[in-house]
């Protein structure tokens, strides 16, 4: 790496960490000056209210406004150096406009790379710091439910391939609830019935404690009838996974993502394509963080009248459009028939496309 990569690469990231902390310390104090009544009377000292509440709110908020941050910071001082007739300088010593590119796909490699690993591990955390914050002491209506009822009624869903679970009623908070049943088939017949009057999670063995269960075995000619007061039953659903709420996903790093993800495609769970959009997202935005550098460095490396004005501008209105096909994809493909893969990656398709086409008219 020469003189100017280091000096372009120095440039990018002290940039970007400058913005960073700068729009986070707004967002914050904006946060603080809305939440303030909140606050007081959740009565917690400030160091509490810091670790429990801003601990998960700043991971959270950062993330989200992670690739506007590059875009604008890329075009903010690619386009002072534009002015100042750098880049000129630079390309006209014999440089190619793709090795003056370098030291910016080089510190957009490290930032996608950051933000990948802030998506699959760092934020889920802070989401759960930050719901369970607004749960206890902000919104009584936000918590375990998403905004609902604690209290979940007709639930019915598959165990494997053959068995099918069923609840009269059951408390997301509590861990509690009545009315359990499992029914086991085989070639399209049922051979295996077990129903409980209530049932409840066991913190100490990790299973479902049943209340006066009946069991059926069931064959072509005969019946076997088992009762019995308490049962241990080591099935493979847990109180996470009866939640069923929105801001679950949002809350579990991607490993466990990836197993509720298996568990709701056997169950053909109605909230697959939701879960499915939430995985995909988290490869999807951090490699928008590469493409938006590229366009914003193209951009902004032209001299032209009216000067970082004129980028910012341009910048504004990409970041915008960008903005608005992620939502329209989400939409489409939670709400319609759009597959979650594509609703992921076509923002970064198309615009993919406009930073190859951008750099294909490029000066070189």
């Amino acid at each position: 790496m020469k003189k100017i990569d280091r000096y372009i690469l120095s440039k990018y990231l002290t940039t970007f960490f400058f913005c960073l902390l700068l729009f986070t310390a707004i967002v914050v104090v904006v946060d603080i000056s809305e939440k303030t009544d909140d606050f007081v009377k959740s009565k917690l000292p400030v160091w509490r209210i810091i670790t429990d509440y801003y601990f998960g709110f700043v991971p959270r908020i950062d993330a989200m406004l992670f690739p506007l941050f590059v875009f604008i910071s890329v075009i903010f001082f690619t386009s002072k150096m534009a002015n100042r007739s750098e880049v000129i300088a630079i390309l006209s010593s014999g440089v190619s406009f793709r090795r003056f590119l370098m030291p910016y796909i080089v510190g957009g490699l490290f930032l996608t790379g950051l933000l990948w690993l802030g998506y699959q591990y760092v934020v889920p955390r802070a989401n759960r710091i930050w719901g369970d914050f607004e749960a206890r002491y902000i919104d009584p209506n936000f918590g375990a439910a998403g905004g609902n009822n604690t209290y979940k009624q007709k639930m019915y869903f598959r165990i494997d391939s053959f068995s099918y679970a069923g609840i009269r009623g059951y408390d997301t908070v509590s861990r509690t609830g009545n009315g359990f049943f499992v029914q086991r088939f085989s070639n399209n017949k049922l051979v295996y019935n077990l129903r409980a009057e209530t049932f409840n999670w066991d913190t100490a063995s990790r299973k479902w404690r049943l209340q006066n269960v009946v069991e059926r075995d069931i064959d072509s000619l005969t019946e076997k009838v088992r009762f019995s007061q308490i049962q241990l039953m080591n099935y493979n659903f847990t109180p996470r996974d009866l939640r069923k709420d929105e801001y679950l996903k949002d809350q579990l790093p991607t490993p466990e993502l990836n197993e509720l993800i298996k568990m709701e495609r056997l169950r053909g769970s109605e909230m697959l394509s939701t879960l499915l959009v939430e995985r995909y997202n988290r490869d999807a935005i951090p490699v928008s963080v590469m493409i938006l550098t590229i366009i914003g460095a193209v951009l902004a490396s032209r001299k032209i009248r009216g000067g970082s004005g004129v980028h910012l501008a341009f910048g504004v209105l990409i970041s915008v459009s960008y903005i608005l096909f992620s939502r329209f994809s989400i939409v489409f493909a939670t709400k319609g028939s759009f597959t979650p893969f594509l609703a992921s990656w076509t923002p970064n398709i198309i615009f993919g496309l406009l930073a190859f086409y951008l750099y294909r008219k490029a000066p070189k």
